[in-house]
C-alpha cells in the first residue's frame, strides 16, 4: 500500500517540535495566497531531480490538494461509490483514518475526471470539508474524524453552481464562522457558526451562481470582509464582492468579466487596498488588480491589454516582490507586473502541460504543470530564472476507466510543509525532502 524510502525514517522524526508557522492548514497555505512561511529550503535541486521519500497510491479520484497540520496530511478522495476524507501520517505515508463525505460526484459529460475537487480546511481540532456534490462536513480530528454536523448545498441552502462540474470550494474559516459559497436565488455566500453549522448569515444582496474559486478573508479599511466571486449568467459574466464578514452585507461589487466564462477558478489575492484575480473568459477582461477606495469605490488600475496579460485557468497565481507569476492560457508561463499590468515575460513551452499550479516559498516557486513536471523557479523579473526540476516518479492509471479521462491532468496544487513538498495525481500522492541542510 506504501512505498517508503530511510529518508522517511528521518522526517518523521524531525516533525516533533516544529513550529505551527510550519504547518499548511488550508488550500494555498497558511494566507490562502499560495506562499509558504517556511526557511531552510533548497535553492536549487540536483541535476537528477528529487526522489520520492514516500508514495501512497490509494487516494482515488480527485483534485483535492492537502492540509498538514501537526504531522498529519489530509486531503479528499474516493474509495468504492463514496467522496472520504483521508489523513495520512506525514512523516511515513501511513494511512491513519478515513471518514465518509458522500457520493461520488460524477457527470456524464464530464470527461475531465470524477471525486472532489476542494481541499480540506483545519481549524484547532476541526476539519471542515466539501465535497463535489456540494457536501460539507465538519469533523473531529481528536477523534479519528467523527462527524461533528454537515450541511448540503443543494438540499439546505438551494445551491447553484455556474456549471455542471462540482462543487470546487475549500472552506474558509474566519473567527468562529465557517464561510461557503453554495450560490443560488436564496444566497450566494453563506456564513455557518463553525461549532454547530447553525446559519449566520447569508448575502440577501448577492444572490449569483457560486463559481469554483474559495473567498478569502482580509481588512480593508479596517473591515473585515469576505471576498468572493460569483457569476450571473452567460450574458451578465460575472462580479466580484467584498462582503462584511461579521453581517453577510455586501460592501461592493465589481464586473469581472462579460458573456461566458468557461470557469471562474482562480484564486484572489489582496495586498493592502488592492484586490487582484485573474479567470479565462471569452474577452478581454481576465484579470484585474482592483483597488477598494475607503468609501468601497472600485477602480481597475489596469488598462485592457493588461486585463488580458494573465489568464489564469485554475493553476493559480502568486505575488512576489510587486509581480505576479502563474500560468495564462495562450503565452504559457508569465510575469506580469503588478502595478501597470504590463506582461515582463513569458515561457509557452519552458514546462510540458498546457497548465500548472504555482506556490512559493523561501525565495523560490514551485511550479507543477498539467503533465507532472515539477520546476523550482528563481523569481525574477527580467527572465525565466530555473533552478531545477523532475518528473512525479509515475502518473495515474485510475482515469483511463473513462474512454476520454485521461483529459484530466495534475491539477492538484502543491502544498509545502515541514521542508517537504507534497504533489498529487488522482490516486498517486508524493512527498518530496526539500530541506537544504538534513
Amino acid at each position: 500500500m506504501i512505498v517508503r524510502t530511510s529518508a522517511a525514517v528521518m522526517f518523521l522524526g524531525l516533525l516533533t517540535g516544529m513550529s505551527a508557522a510550519d504547518d499548511w492548514p488550508q488550500f494555498r497555505g497558511p494566507k490562502r495566497d499560495g506562499h509558504s512561511r517556511e526557511i531552510g529550503l533548497l535553492q536549487e535541486w540536483p541535476e537528477k531531480g528529487l526522489p520520492a521519500v514516500w508514495t501512497y497510491r490509494h487516494a482515488g479520484l480527485g483534485f483535492s490538494s492537502f492540509a498538514v497540520v501537526g504531522g498529519k496530511l489530509y486531503t479528499l478522495g474516493t474509495r468504492g461509490a463514496d467522496e472520504i476524507v483521508i489523513a495520512l501520517d506525514a512523516g511515513n505515508g501511513k494511512e491513519l483514518w478515513t471518514a465518509k463525505i458522500g457520493p461520488i460526484f460524477t457527470y456524464q459529460g464530464n470527461q475531465w475526471g470524477d471525486g472532489p475537487r476542494g481541499t480540506p480546511t483545519i481549524d484547532g481540532d476541526r476539519l471542515y470539508a466539501i465535497g463535489g456534490q456540494g457536501i460539507l462536513v465538519c469533523l473531529d480530528l481528536a477523534n479519528r474524524g467523527a462527524e461533528v454536523w454537515r450541511k448540503d448545498f443543494v438540499k439546505d441552502f438551494a445551491g447553484e453552481m455556474m456549471s455542471e462540474w462540482g462543487y470546487s470550494e475549500s472552506p474558509l474559516v474566519d473567527g468562529d464562522l465557517v464561510v461557503v459559497t453554495p450560490g443560488g436565488a436564496k444566497g450566494t455566500v453563506v456564513a455557518l457558526n463553525k461549532k454547530t453549522g447553525a446559519e449566520v448569515w447569508r448575502t440577501s444582496d448577492l444572490k449569483n451562481k457560486a463559481p469554483y474559486t474559495s473567498a478569502v478573508a482580509a481588512e480593508l479599511h479596517g473591515v473585515r470582509q469576505v471576498i468572493q466571486a460569483s457569476v450571473i449568467n452567460d450574458e451578465a459574466g460575472g462580479v466580484l464582492s467584498g462582503i462584511e464578514a461579521k453581517t453577510g452585507k455586501v460592501l461592493w461589487s465589481t464586473p469581472l468579466y462579460k458573456g461566458h466564462s468557461y470557469a471562474v477558478a482562480s484564486s484572489i489575492l489582496v495586498t493592502g487596498s488592492t484586490v487582484y484575480t485573474s479567470l479565462l473568459s471569452e474577452t478581454l477582461t481576465n484579470c484585474h488588480a482592483f483597488e477598494i477606495s475607503p468609501d468601497w469605490k472600485v477602480t481597475d488600475r489596469f488598462n485592457e491589454k493588461s486585463q488580458n496579460a494573465m489568464r489564469n485557468f485554475h493553476g493559480g497565481v502568486v505575488i512576489v516582490g510587486g509581480n505576479v507569476y502563474g500560468h495564462s492560457s495562450g503565452p504559457g508561463w508569465v510575469c506580469q507586473d503588478l502595478k501597470s499590468g504590463k506582461q515582463l515575460w513569458s515561457e509557452r513551452n519552458a514546462l510540458e502541460g498546457g497548465s500548472g499550479s504555482i506556490i512559493a516559498a523561501d525565495g523560490r516557486l514551485y511550479l507543477y504543470s498539467d503533465e507532472g513536471e515539477v520546476v523550482l523557479l528563481q523569481p525574477d523579473p527580467k527572465e525565466w530564472n530555473e533552478q531545477g526540476r523532475f518528473r512525479i516518479p509515475e502518473m495515474s492509471k485510475i482515469p483511463k476507466t473513462r474512454p476520454t479521462s485521461r483529459s484530466s491532468k495534475t491539477w492538484t496544487h502543491p502544498a509545502i510543509a515541514n521542508g517537504h513538498l507534497f504533489l498529487r495525481d488522482h490516486e498517486l500522492i508524493f512527498c518530496f525532502d526539500i530541506r537544504a541542510s538534513k
